[in-house]
């Protein structure tokens, strides 16, 4: 969500080299460098939920001994006070993270959870609703200081085909911890929980949060110094600037990330309205509706590790965006056959199960969640793998407050909308709309989004990849890609192999195809003609190719210069070893087996065979040899790569 974007920074502690065969990202869980932290971020979640949910249930069912404020005045005081932490302090908060022990922060922010939940058990028992709202902002500042530290500290300590992994199993437990305290301040005000047990349950899960936090490893700063605040707005902007410095591709990683946040806090504000007034239920389903929606975004974040194949795969995102606009819309067209009867009993959550139109409500909120899922993990993922480690804390710290700020634009909309005489259900609607225009932007601002959504479609769905050697493609700094050529569709499959964007080499008249040339272009394609056919064109292509290594970027060129004409390894051109000559970088071969027998070779063959070669899930075998110095020449690179054909084939 190398295309706009600049190369990321090496990070403090480079990852080691991943294993052939890659484990689950459940294994994270009993490994000390994630296990402890995830326990500590899934007891914060959780509290948060808890005392938000706590406070404004309190109030609306016991409103007399609490100021008597009624529960939509509340709920909006609850959220401004929680949100609005996130812009006063994510400035400070992406500092303090960027100057100090991640590991050091999560403790003295987790003491402080304990602090808070002392005053939470004050408020309880004193029945004193300003103190509860207190502790509720003071949780806001917690998360706001949390935040950084938890998006800065997975890069720390993941290898990077760990990340969507790693970053799945943060949201997907975030949302399950958000949804289990939710339900959990229902449950114990339902079964009559006396102040003094609330309080007990707040300050226990905060303790255990601090124990968690003790075992997480320490994990130093990666810059020597960070400039001290200047004041609030100055720093905010200040913020923003660097986010944006960091190249197009974070920036609208970023802006994408806090749309997702834009629709959550919208689709999230109408639940309960949706619940009691167009589904006529009880506080049950309105809870159920919550629980599919959590537990859709718990699916979706998990499945993105499997989904990318254990890599950094943005090419989900334009799939997910497309899920989130059908979901929405989906949702609001299935809320349109409901019809609340005046005066009716609420319906509980058992009878609206059983009524009719409810499984299609359900799975499409249970659809929007997962969309959001497998939305916004590629993108954590993608901002922490391309940030530059001394700056990651900030970038997040400026992630935290666009999030915050579109929560606030969330709630102006659906403010205004609502006034215009807009329910909930076009609200929803509505709400399509807006994401699939924000859709078309994210494909229009960032092509390598789209570029990567086609391969990832194409290979995933056209063929079964057996990629071995992925550790061999460097994670930072330039490197010429060399695979052998034997069909239209390589370039595809070997874009699949490095969540890197490459820039590929290719046939001149091949990227002047009106069908192919717009994206060609948007993906920055170099089109090279032979030396002796249009020596200018050559000598520019030569030129970009140069510019592009000395930017860091990887270089995809087929050796051969053209298309095999019988499935076997040509003869390597002289123009690799030119480019070599002018900027030496490590080289990379690539053996490519499968696709010369698919549609898209050049392998001459009769009708009935035609029909045959068109058969999806195909495997296609792919091995990734370690680099070679640039000093190669082109027969012991030949071999190389011929070597690596055989080992495709056996």
């Amino acid at each position: 969500m190398n295309s706009p974007a600049s190369p990321a920074q090496p990070p403090a502690q480079p990852p080691a080299q991943p294993p052939a065969r890659r484990s689950s990202q459940f294994r994270l869980l009993l490994q000390r460098r994630f296990g402890p932290f995830f326990a500590t971020q899934l007891a914060g979640a959780f509290n948060d939920s808890l005392l938000k949910q706590v406070v404004v249930l309190l109030a609306t069912y016991d409103g007399a001994r609490y100021a008597g404020w009624s529960a939509a005045r509340l709920a909006d005081v609850a959220v401004a006070l929680f949100v609005a932490p996130f812009v006063m302090f994510s400035a400070p908060a992406g500092r303090l993270a960027d100057a100090m022990d991640h590991a050091r922060i999560i403790r003295l922010v987790k003491l402080a959870e304990i602090a808070i939940m002392l005053g939470v058990c004050a408020g309880l028992l004193l029945r004193s609703l300003a103190l509860l709202l207190a502790c509720l902002f003071a949780m806001g500042c917690h998360s706001a200081f949390f935040g950084p530290v938890k998006y800065a500290f997975a890069p720390r300590v993941l290898r990077a085909h760990e990340l969507t992994g790693g970053n799945g199993l943060l949201e997907s437990g975030t949302f399950v911890a958000i949804l289990a305290g939710s339900l959990g301040a229902g449950l114990l005000l339902q079964v009559g929980a006396g102040r003094w047990l609330l309080g007990l349950v707040l300050l226990a899960v905060a303790v255990l949060g601090y124990a968690c936090s003790l075992a997480i490893p320490a994990a130093p700063p990666c810059c020597a110094a960070v400039e001290p605040g200047r004041g609030w707005l100055a720093d905010c902007a200040q913020l923003l600037r660097l986010a944006r410095g960091e190249g197009v591709g974070v920036w609208n990683s970023l802006l994408a990330i806090s749309w997702f946040w834009f629709v959550g806090a919208l689709v999230l504000s109408q639940l309960p309205a949706i619940g009691r007034d167009v589904l006529h239920g009880d506080s049950g389903v309105f809870a159920g509706l919550l629980g599919a929606f959590a537990l859709g975004v718990a699916l979706g974040s998990l499945a993105c590790e499997r989904l990318s194949e254990h890599q950094v795969e943005i090419g989900l995102v334009p799939l997910a965006s497309m899920l989130l606009s059908f979901s929405l819309a989906w949702l609001g067209l299935a809320l349109q056959a409901f019809e609340s009867p005046a005066g009716a009993r609420l319906r509980t959550w058992q009878e609206f199960l059983h009524g009719p139109g409810s499984h299609g409500v359900l799975a499409a909120i249970a659809l929007l969640g997962v969309a959001g899922g497998l939305f916004v993990v590629p993108l954590y993922s993608f901002v922490q793998w391309r940030s530059a480690a001394p700056t990651q804390s900030r970038i997040i710290g400026a992630n935290n407050l666009l999030n915050a700020l579109f929560m606030i634009a969330a709630s102006l909309l659906a403010l205004a909308l609502s006034k215009a005489g807009l329910g909930g259900r076009q609200l929803l609607l509505v709400c399509a709309l807006l994401n699939a225009v924000v859709g078309v932007w994210i494909w229009r601002a960032v092509p390598e989004f789209a570029w990567r959504f086609l391969s990832w479609v194409l290979v995933h769905g056209a063929w079964r990849l057996d990629i071995r050697g992925r550790e061999h493609i460097p994670q930072h700094g330039p490197a010429l890609v060399c695979p052998n050529h034997v069909s239209y569709a390589d370039a595809l499959v070997v874009s699949a192999l490095s969540p890197r964007p490459m820039r590929f080499v290719m046939d001149w008249r091949l990227a002047r195809r009106p069908a192919l040339r717009w994206l060609f272009r948007q993906v920055r394609a170099i089109p090279i003609a032979p030396q002796r056919e249009d020596p200018v064109r050559f000598d520019a292509a030569m030129r970009e190719v140069d510019r592009a290594l000395a930017a860091g970027e990887l270089v995809c060129v087929f050796p051969e210069g053209a298309l095999s004409r019988d499935g076997r390894l040509g003869d390597f051109r002289s123009g690799v070893r030119r480019m070599l000559d002018a900027r030496p970088v490590p080289v990379i071969p690539v053996g490519l087996d499968g696709l010369w027998d698919s549609l898209y070779s050049r392998k001459p063959r009769p009708r009935r065979p035609l029909l045959r070669s068109v058969r999806l899930r195909r495997r296609v075998r792919v091995r990734i040899g370690e680099a070679l110095p640039a000093d190669i020449g082109l027969q012991p690179l030949r071999a190389r790569v011929q070597e690596l054909c055989a080992h495709a084939a056996g």
